[in-house]
């Protein structure tokens, strides 16, 4: 069973926006900058990673001697960090739907926090040998359950409390503390390149250490999601979350895998591998890719916040199906736009990339995927499909590397645009969840209840919630 938005001709509806608001709860703004903060720094800490094991670690923590291999080492360990997340989002899936969202918030920020600051304590290979590339991959571990419960109480906490008509607005907020993040652990490596040695890579881990008090502190006051606590009242919380949205939405789940692999495998090649690609290629130095990532990092703060709001408008699909479509097109244009070597060219190159492309997916997913979902397992229904590509996504610069030796440039190009080929045919799968008929019926509820006659009637506990039917997949 999955939900969309319900028929206005239910007079049930009027008790749903007595106890959820159409305009959304009184907090819903502070909800949505608390939980954008918190994806923030976590973003920080988890592309941090990215950054450093595609410019440092290949040589720090494994043998010197044999560049390809160390970049492959690299790349391999920065996929075991992707690979854990689907276990993290189903662990704070889990207890997301049954404890609420809040604890998830706080307990995996809190996680990823301390994971990162280890990271830029660990001894290198030349210090202890082998012992540096576990000790890495161990904190990586940490790192990718501690972001792969991240998502799903952050966006789930934010649609939750948006309004109705503005819920991709919202989630598209928060979603937009990603390329903050992306940004600041840019500037993070750039202002650290001068300190060279070991001090180039470990300085941007340690200020992690600031930013995780300052989120702590803001997502401590972010109040529970007003649909948890309605379930949790009427005693209709999933006595196992897991197991009924693997029963009941399993489809759903393999579509919205499949929507999001175009975003960050696309992401993984277009951005993770093309800073290696430039370097090694020596198409130009650290700083202009550097700097070409924060310049659409920054673009893409607002671009994920338009594309979120314009689905409010047009509907979800549409906006997916151009984004993906773009994608597909995008993959062989974009190795010949960088391969000029001019920096102008590599700036449009990932601005592109990343702020047409990619967040014009990333901006989608936050109320899609929610609302694909049943209230009582949508936490746990949303961070496994978001999670589950990062399998993928995770290992696609080791892959990319691989097909880069044996083909050349041609091979990532093309594995870019079958990413995209992959999320289009997905897109074209999956229902509209915020089409026509449903905008319309949220305005004739706005009608309805303006209405001086409107009164509203009692209705059932397990019939409320504020965007359900109870179509069938």
């Amino acid at each position: 069973m999955t939900e969309r938005h319900p028929p206005v001709r239910d007079p049930h509806l009027e008790e749903v926006a007595a106890w959820h608001p159409i305009e959304g709860t009184p907090t819903k703004k502070k909800v949505a900058i608390g939980c954008s903060v918190g994806a923030t720094i976590e973003t920080y800490d988890f592309i941090g990673f990215g950054i450093a094991a595609a410019l440092y670690f290949n040589t720090a923590f494994f043998p010197a001697n044999d560049p390809l291999s160390g970049t492959l080492l690299s790349f391999a360990t920065l996929g075991i960090g992707f690979a854990v997340r689907p276990l993290g989002g189903i662990i704070g899936g889990y207890l997301g739907d049954r404890i609420g969202r809040k604890p998830v918030l706080v307990g995996s920020l809190l996680l990823m926090g301390i994971a990162t600051v280890l990271i830029g304590c660990l001894p290198t290979y030349q210090q202890v040998g082998v012992w540096a590339g576990v000790l890495l991959v161990v904190v990586r571990v940490v790192q990718g359950l501690a972001f792969g419960a991240e998502w799903g109480g952050a966006i789930l906490m934010c649609f939750e409390h948006a309004p109705w008509r503005k819920k991709g607005l919202y989630t598209g907020i928060t979603q937009a503390g990603f390329p903050v993040g992306l940004l600041l652990a840019n500037l993070a490596f750039l202002i650290s390149v001068p300190l060279g040695g070991s001090w180039a890579w470990r300085v941007p881990f340690l200020l992690s250490a600031i930013l995780i008090v300052v989120g702590i502190v803001i997502r401590l006051k972010v109040e529970e999601s007003p649909e948890f606590e309605e379930l949790k009242e009427e005693g209709e919380l999933s006595k196992n979350p897991l197991l009924e949205v693997l029963r009941d939405d399993w489809r759903v789940i393999l579509r919205a895998f499949c929507l999001r692999i175009t975003e960050t495998a696309g992401y993984a090649v277009s951005v993770t591998f093309m800073l290696s690609y430039v370097a090694a290629e020596e198409l130009a130095d650290r700083s202009v890719t550097l700097t070409a990532t924060m310049i659409a990092a920054g673009i893409g703060i607002f671009a994920t916040t338009y594309w979120g709001a314009l689905t409010d408008r047009v509907g979800r699909r549409p906006v997916y199906l151009l984004g993906t479509a773009l994608h597909l097109l995008w993959g062989i244009p974009l190795f010949l736009v960088v391969n000029t070597g001019a920096a102008v060219a590599i700036v449009i190159a990932f601005v592109v990339s990343y702020a047409v492309l990619q967040n014009s997916l990333a901006g989608v997913q936050g109320a899609w995927f929610s609302e694909l979902f049943a209230t009582k397992t949508r936490t746990t229904g949303a961070s496994l499909a978001y999670q589950m590509s990062a399998v993928v996504s995770g290992f696609t610069p080791l892959i990319t590397t691989a097909l880069y030796a044996g083909y050349g440039w041609i091979g990532p190009a093309l594995l870019f645009s079958g990413y995209g080929l992959l999320g289009l045919l997905a897109a074209l799968m999956t229902r509209e969840t915020w089409g026509p008929a449903e905008r319309e019926e949220v305005a004739a509820l706005e009608r309805s209840l303006q209405a001086p006659s409107a009164v509203p009637t009692p209705r059932s506990s397990s019939e409320r919630r504020p965007t359900a039917d109870s179509a069938t997949d």
